[in-house]
């Protein structure tokens, strides 16, 4: 009788040990993704004009965080607005920085010879610095504020130039 009682505590623990064993890898398993109010994951890069970049390098600056790929329709779709708000709000505490998942590194090349942008813009091929974000859809932009806080995750194509969205990003900058 004894025997059977100490045999049925023993297989209590280990189900007790086998579920918080699942629980624990499951929980590492999950990716994390920021939203506003996280934190920025830290990141560095060096941009096509051989600018050495990273979330410390904006202080002072809102940062548009803004990733995108040349074979993604969507995010060539919104690149002329982009473009055309950070000519509009540069010096005025605004910066951003394009960062691009081709791993074609010719199509890439090709595509900023033909698009002038004017922003800065540095291509992370293996996606590393999105995945840190938690980005699985194109285009997705991240706005960060001078502390390194998300301000706002923009998730699909922008238009960059509508005036609430100016607004927002002119009312982060002061």
């Amino acid at each position: 009788m004894a025997k059977f009682g100490i045999d049925k505590a023993l297989r209590a623990g280990i189900l007790l040990l086998t579920v918080a064993l699942v629980a624990v890898v499951a929980s590492t398993l999950r990716d994390h993704v920021v939203v506003a109010g996280d934190s920025a994951p830290d990141f560095a890069v060096t941009t096509e004009s051989g600018r050495k970049i990273s979330l410390d390098n904006f202080g002072g600056r809102v940062l548009v965080l803004n990733f995108w790929a040349t074979w993604c329709p969507p995010c060539i779709n919104e690149l002329p607005s982009l473009n055309q708000m950070a000519a509009e709000l540069k010096g005025s505490g605004v910066v951003v920085l394009g960062v691009s998942v081709d791993k074609d590194k010719a199509a890439y090349d090709k595509f900023l010879k033909r698009v002038r942008l004017n922003f800065e813009t540095s291509r992370d091929p293996e996606a590393a610095i999105s995945v840190d974000y938690g980005t699985f859809k194109y285009p997705e932009t991240y706005v960060i504020s001078r502390e390194g806080k998300v301000l706002e995750k923009l998730i699909n194509e922008q238009d960059w130039m509508a005036p609430q969205l100016l607004a927002r990003l002119r009312g982060y900058a002061r």
